[in-house]
Formats: C-alpha cells, structure tokens, sequence
C-alpha cells in the first residue's frame, strides 16, 4: 500500500485519542497507555499486539527525535492506514534515552507494514512544527484533549507527499576543515568509527572528501601499486614517512575533490538510484550555496525503509 495522504496531520489525530497529563512516567506505560486507547476506538486493533510490535521498535533505536518530543512507532501489519494517538505530561516521561531529558509530548503513530515511507513523512512533519523546544512545553501545558486538537488544527501541520533527502539525512555529521591536519584527521577517523568525512571551509561550503582509502592512496607511492616485488616496503616504510610529517601536512594536501551531492530537496527515492548507480556508502546532502546540509548513510537509509 502506498497512497496519497492528506497532508493535514490533524485529520488523523481525533480528540478521543488524546490524553492530556497523562500520570504515565516510563515509556513502556506510556506506549501501552496509547495503544490500548487506539484499540478502544479502533475495530480489529489489538492493543497487546501493538504494545509488543512498538516496544520492540523502541528498544532497536529510542524515538526521541527532539526537546521534549517522542514519537513512538510501528509499520504493523494490523493497521491498513495511519493511526495517531497522543499523550502529553507536565512533569516528563522518562524514556530512558542517556542525554536526553524527560518527554512531555508522545505521539504514537502506526502505519501500513507495506508502506515504508508513510511513518518518515509524519516524522518529518512534526520534527518541523516540533523543533522549538517552548512549542513543546506551550502544547504539553494545554489542559485538554480538544485545546490539544485545537492547537493541531489550527497550526495545519502538513505530511509532506513524498519524504525529501532532507526528511532522511544526518544533520550533523562529522567534518575537517582544509587546514587541518593529517594527524587530526587520523585521530576523528580513530574516534568516531567512520570511514569518508566531508571536507568544508569557515562557511561550511563543501570542498572535497576524505575517505581511508585517500589516506592509504596518499601514504602509498603509485608505483608501489603496479610492483610484484613488495620486499621493499614490507616495514611500510611510505607510510612511516607520511606520518613523520603528519603535524604539517593539510587536509587539503590529499582530501579528493571529485565526488557526488544531492540537493537536499531532491526526492528521497531518488537516493536509492544513486546508491546503486554509483555503488556508494555514502551521499553528500548541499544547499543551494553548495553548503554542506548533511549526509546519507547507505545502512542508515536502508534501515529506515525496511526495519525501522
């Protein structure tokens, strides 16, 4: 199933499926709160079925996505559409996510095993009206289910139609700067597990990349790589020489320049081509001042089309 939606997130959200201060104070009592109200007022829908197939979820990646904001779901093979239902709470539900403070909105949503974009296009739309943290605590302070309603209906957040590269990038990724050096950038790829990193300037203008490929292609001499006889190198000796001046050489020295962005408009469908196409891990993600926006992770983008 893959149908157009009303792009209003109101029109799904009913008044008796909202619980203002809600007394629930873990996310497991919270879920199960919700998913038995959506079951009182849903025909067919089990709600013990629910609880299990949107705790299991929780627990493979926490759904806080803001201040303030969880948005607990599930793609359920129970539910033939989108289903909503919401608590919020004064005082916080700790949803045990290390960093990150108590909830006051959750918003439980279900939607069609079949249609893997559908749950990514509501987040999206609330990760937007959601990203202020005082609008947070503005609608968890309202004091019934029909403000609540009110305050959705009358602020008409929009589903988008199709999800963009946007709706599914890493906003935030690891970068280097040009003048950095070789020795800074051994010591993020040693920190923090990854193997490509965007290369911006002081305006976060995209300038090149570097990948641990480039920094064995720029440590090992061309030549090296069309001999049989490797006895002369078997203590790695390039290598030792490129590190003996690590403090001096600059990003800028060996980062590739050649490499493929998406605008972060572009449809997220549109990713999938090109992951293929080019055999990539990793796409970049500009602006239209070719600033970098963000990246997208071939496993992050897998696992949100099929398992998360």
């Amino acid at each position: 199933m893959n149908v157009q939606v009303n792009p209003h997130f109101y029109n799904f959200l009913a008044e008796g499926n909202i619980i203002s201060g809600t007394k629930a104070e873990t996310a497991q009592e919270a879920i199960s709160e919700l998913a038995r109200l959506l079951a009182r007022n849903t025909a067919g829908l089990n709600a013990q079925e629910i609880i299990e197939e949107v705790m299991l979820r929780e627990k493979r990646m926490p759904t806080v996505i803001g201040s303030g904001l969880a948005v607990p779901h599930a793609r359920s093979e129970h539910v033939d559409r989108l289903l909503v239902a919401m608590a919020t709470s004064g005082k916080g539900i700790d949803f045990a996510v290390p960093g990150k403070p108590k909830v006051n909105i959750v918003i439980l949503i279900l939607t069609p095993a079949d249609d893997p974009g559908l749950h990514l296009q509501v987040l999206a739309a609330l990760a937007k009206d959601f990203m202020e943290s005082k609008v947070v605590r503005e609608v968890a302070e309202l004091a019934t289910p029909k403000a609540v309603l009110n305050y959705f209906t009358s602020s008409k957040v929009e589903i988008p139609q199709f999800l963009r590269a946007r709706d599914v990038m890493i906003t935030t990724p690891v970068t280097l700067l040009e003048n950095n050096t070789l020795n800074e950038a051994i010591e993020i790829f040693a920190t923090n597990n990854i193997d490509e990193i965007p290369v911006i300037d002081d305006v976060r203008e995209l300038r090149g990349v570097v990948s641990l490929a480039d920094l064995l292609k720029f440590s090992l001499p061309e030549h090296i790589l069309w001999m049989d006889d490797l006895s002369s190198v078997y203590r790695f000796q390039p290598f030792s020489e490129v590190l003996q001046t690590a403090d001096e050489t600059k990003v800028a020295d060996f980062m590739r320049e050649e490499f493929i962005t998406v605008h972060a408009d572009i449809p997220a469908v549109q990713l999938a081509k090109l992951f293929l196409m080019h055999k990539l891990q990793k796409l970049l993600v500009v602006d239209d001042s070719n600033r970098l926006a963000g990246i997208v992770e071939l496993k992050d983008f897998c696992a949100k089309l099929f398992w998360e």
